[in-house]
């Protein structure tokens, strides 16, 4: 998609394409996998807007964050087939650059609590970054990162990211997934550079 030629839209493009993964339906809900959609829900609740189906297989908020018009997506795909939704969220809200994505997603080799913020790189074996990589046939886009450390003992690992997290760990995630909502609108207000520089060096 990107270095391709695309038929140019109507309208503003939006500033800024947030994408959250995760499962959908009530079974997955509050699942470690879906953390990158918990934060798409507060980036939505913080202007009071609603997540709405739409065309793109994602349920969709376009949003305004300091006078910046910014589009919020979970995809309604499942999370390895989350690129489908990714590359019609692109189209529909005329992005032309892949930083001009962020995908905020769980990561098992970052310790629970944990938040870092990427740009480009590898995919860390994670299905959902898999295909939207192939979707968009670059990886330059911007990452998310939340922390959720690898499974105990000899669980697996699709158990562990597809159960919901006992009440102290429950906790710790739901800090985080606040302060990812603030990371995003830092990189919005004032890029990912310094969005990095704040969030990588903390303790």
């Amino acid at each position: 998609m990107f270095g391709r030629p695309t038929k140019k839209k109507s309208g503003e493009p939006a500033a800024l394409l947030v994408i959250g993964l995760g499962n959908p339906g009530e079974k997955y809900a509050g699942t470690r996998h879906n953390v990158g959609a918990e934060v798409v829900a507060e980036l939505a609740r913080r202007q009071s807007a609603a997540l709405k189906s739409g065309k793109e297989q994602a349920l969709v908020a376009e949003v305004r964050i300091n006078q910046q018009r910014v589009a919020l997506a979970f995809p309604q795909t499942f999370m390895n087939e989350s690129g489908q939704a990714a590359q019609k969220l692109v189209r529909r809200h005329g992005i032309e650059e892949p930083q001009k994505i962020v995908v905020i997603h769980d990561e098992l080799d970052l310790p629970v609590g944990s938040l870092k913020v990427k740009a480009g790189g590898g995919l860390a074996g994670h299905n959902g970054l898999k295909s939207i990589t192939a979707h968009l046939h670059t990886q330059d886009y911007l990452r998310v990162r939340i922390g959720i450390g690898r499974p105990p003992g000899r669980q697996s690992t699709s158990d562990h990211v597809l159960r919901r997290p006992g009440k102290a760990e429950g906790q710790e995630l739901a800090t985080i997934i606040l302060e990812a909502a603030d990371a995003v609108e830092l990189i919005l207000a004032q890029g990912v550079d310094v969005a990095m520089g704040q969030i990588n060096t903390r303790s």
